[in-house]
């Protein structure tokens, strides 16, 4: 099964864990890199889950190396992002679910799960952002600018699997659902998700101009990461797609 390793004791009360897994436009793994850069996050735990990469990873400037998919903490705001340099591949997911379920749990952990949606056609308007709940979640999205989905729809790989589990363990959780450029690393999705969810639902305040600045050299840091992703095929990434009747 695996566990998390607490290298850096922190106290929370009932906090929320914003989930940085990739997937397609690589929104959560943006929203989850910015968080820990703009609010100087610590890390708080490393995790170990069965059927995740062998693999070590390390920061510029710093001779540490740690697992490629960690936990940073902010005590004082009550967040928690989860973080990863690395795809989790369908195979692995549930059993990765099943493996932090338990801590999530036990320190009342309210997850928000990100899943990009591919836009449809071209055009400049502002990405769509849709909530879901699980397990009577609903109300961390209520008074939020945050509609339901307008189409049926169906979230898969990893963020898929952790929303399943959630649902099959009662474990309240909200899957935030935006629209998404599918072939390149999307920083106005990321902003859209932070300043209408993160923000409010958190209480913490997120320079997300950043992004902006630093859109150019988001996109070139994670393209490679992206066509990874895309090479790997589409059933092994997080995504939400819409369901067409008759499908």
């Amino acid at each position: 099964m695996g566990h998390i390793d607490v290298v850096s004791e922190r106290s929370f009360d009932d906090p929320v864990l914003v989930e940085g897994l990739p997937g397609v436009g690589l929104v959560g793994k943006i929203v989850a890199d910015h968080l820990v850069e703009t609010l100087d996050m610590e890390l708080y735990a490393t995790v170990h889950c069965d059927g995740l990469p062998a693999a070590a990873a390390y920061a510029a400037g710093d001779r540490a190396v740690t697992t490629p998919v960690r936990l940073y903490a902010d005590a004082d705001a009550d967040l928690l992002v989860l973080q990863s340099d690395v795809p989790v591949t369908p195979d692995a997911a549930e059993e990765f679910a099943g493996c932090i379920e338990g801590w999530f749990r036990e320190e009342s952990v309210t997850p928000l799960y990100i899943a990009g949606l591919r836009r449809e056609g071209e055009g400049e308007e502002l990405p769509t952002l849709a909530g879901l709940s699980v397990a009577g979640a609903d109300a961390v999205l209520d008074g939020l600018d945050i509609a339901a989905p307008d189409s049926a729809g169906l979230v898969s790989g990893p963020t898929g699997a952790l929303l399943a589990h959630a649902m099959e363990t009662d474990l309240p959780a909200v899957g935030l659902v935006v629209e998404v450029d599918p072939q390149f690393p999307d920083p106005a999705a990321a902003r859209a998700v932070l300043e209408s969810a993160v923000e409010p639902i958190t209480g913490v305040d997120v320079n997300v101009d950043r992004l902006d600045e630093q859109a150019e050299r988001i996109q070139r840091a994670k393209e490679q990461l992206a066509a990874q992703l895309r090479e790997q095929g589409e059933e092994n990434i997080s995504q939400a797609q819409r369901l067409r009747m008759y499908q």
